[in-house]
């Protein structure tokens, strides 16, 4: 503490004993501070005017690089719009292009069967188009005038005959030869034959010496490629063979049904007509003579009737309830004889509607494999067999509609003559008990 206080004089002393230097020193410290002062508030205005300048600088060149982009983006939007049309331009370029051979290629197809070729090139549509029009301008005229060419033509016998060919434009023809003349059809793949039409030889030879006729004979076709074939007459045969066997099958049980009903229409024919003479003469006979000038007048007689008033009148001398049980019994006996063949019929009138459903079956069954062979070109491959369904649901409803209703007319036929047969029988009964 002491030395601490000691040094502390001393340094008052030498304070005090250097006030002067040390006030020297402080004014040229103040005064270099002070130059320092001002050249650093100079430097830095100058520093802050630089900052601007720089400032203003960079913002000009922001601006600058603002448009600049500006620019480029409208430049870069300009090329896409015209890169897209180009593009548009290039597709569209190629659908015309496509357009045009397709064109091209229609017309080739189109004239080729008439003779008329055509030049392709591709870095020449031009020229193509204009050969196209030109020479199909060329066939339409020729295609629309009467023209005479030579040629040949088939017979009816198939033998070939060399003469002239007088065309109307593309729809009709006559053949003109020394031995043969008349009306052309075609015979596919462009060839012709003669058409046997009433007046067609006049009309060839008034077309070939430019006469004029009030009527033509013609024979108008669509194709000349396509074969016109003679049109079959149809006949029953034709038809029910068109439906396969299965038609055949339907006709032959409609044939079968036909004569089974003419068969016990007759029987039923004759059971009706005896029933009502034959009762009433044994009616006659059994109250003249008794039972048995009755039995034997009924022995000669033959017949459910007959056979029923044998029964009766036998046991006539029996109780009544007796008799009429027999009489049920023997018209029940006589039922089996009177119903003959009509289950027959009733069964194949049934039978025919499922064979109709076969022979459809049958038929589509054809059809589809034909299909998958050869596909739908053809439709002549097709009919064979939609005429088995077809012609097979024809047969087998003209056979069953009309063979249920004679079944069932039969039927009821049968089923009276049991109620005629009963009435004479117990009628008999009744006036024999009137007797006694």
């Amino acid at each position: 503490m002491k030395q601490l206080l000691f040094i502390a004089i001393l340094f008052s002393i030498s304070l005090f004993a250097n006030e002067e230097d040390l006030q020297r020193a402080y004014a040229k410290e103040f005064a270099y501070l002070k130059s320092q002062k001002e050249m650093l508030q100079k430097r830095l205005k100058e520093v802050k005017e630089q900052n601007v300048k720089n400032l203003s600088d960079a913002n000009s060149d922001i601006a600058a690089l603002q448009n600049s982009v500006l620019a480029k983006n409208r430049l870069s939007e300009k090329l896409t719009d015209n890169l897209y049309a180009a593009q548009q331009n290039f597709q569209a370029l190629g659908d015309d292009t496509a357009a045009i051979e397709s064109i091209v290629m229609q017309a080739q197809t189109t004239l080729k069967p008439y003779g008329v070729d055509i030049f392709t090139d591709k870095e020449r549509y031009k020229e193509t188009l204009n050969e196209i029009f030109t020479k199909s301008n060329m066939l339409i005229r020729d295609l629309s005038s009467l023209r005479v060419e030579k040629g040949f033509f088939y017979a009816n016998d198939g033998r070939e005959v060399e003469g002239e060919i007088i065309r109307v434009g593309n729809i009709a023809s006559y053949g003109v030869s020394n031995s043969l003349s008349g009306a052309l059809v075609p015979a596919g793949d462009g060839k012709l034959k003669i058409y046997n039409g009433a007046d067609a030889s006049q009309s060839a030879a008034a077309l070939k010496n430019a006469q004029n006729r009030d009527m033509l004979d013609i024979f108008i076709y669509e194709n000349a490629s396509k074969e016109i074939e003679d049109v079959q007459e149809k006949t029953v045969v034709s038809i029910i063979d068109s439906g396969g066997i299965i038609g055949w099958v339907i006709v032959a049980l409609g044939v079968v049904a036909l004569l089974l009903a003419l068969l016990r229409s007759l029987f039923l024919l004759s059971a009706s007509s005896s029933t009502s003479t034959l009762a009433k003469n044994t009616l006659t006979k059994l109250l003249e003579g008794g039972v048995e000038s009755a039995l034997e007048f009924l022995k000669t007689k033959k017949g459910s009737t007959a056979r029923l008033l044998k029964a009766t009148v036998r046991n006539l001398d029996r109780n009544r309830e007796h008799v009429e049980d027999i009489v049920a019994e023997s018209i029940l006996h006589e039922s089996t004889r009177l119903d003959k063949f009509g289950s027959i019929i009733l069964v194949i009138a049934a039978v025919s509607p499922l064979l109709v459903l076969l022979g459809t079956v049958t038929g589509m069954i054809a059809t589809f494999d034909i299909i998958t062979e050869f596909g739908t070109g053809d439709p002549k491959l097709l009919s064979g067999g939609i005429s088995i369904a077809l012609v097979t649901t024809e047969l087998g409803l003209v056979v069953a509609i009309p063979v249920l209703m004679i079944g069932n007319l039969l039927g009821g036929w049968a089923e009276k003559i049991k109620d005629g047969m009963e009435h004479s029988a117990l009628h008999l009964i009744n006036e024999y008990n009137k007797q006694k």
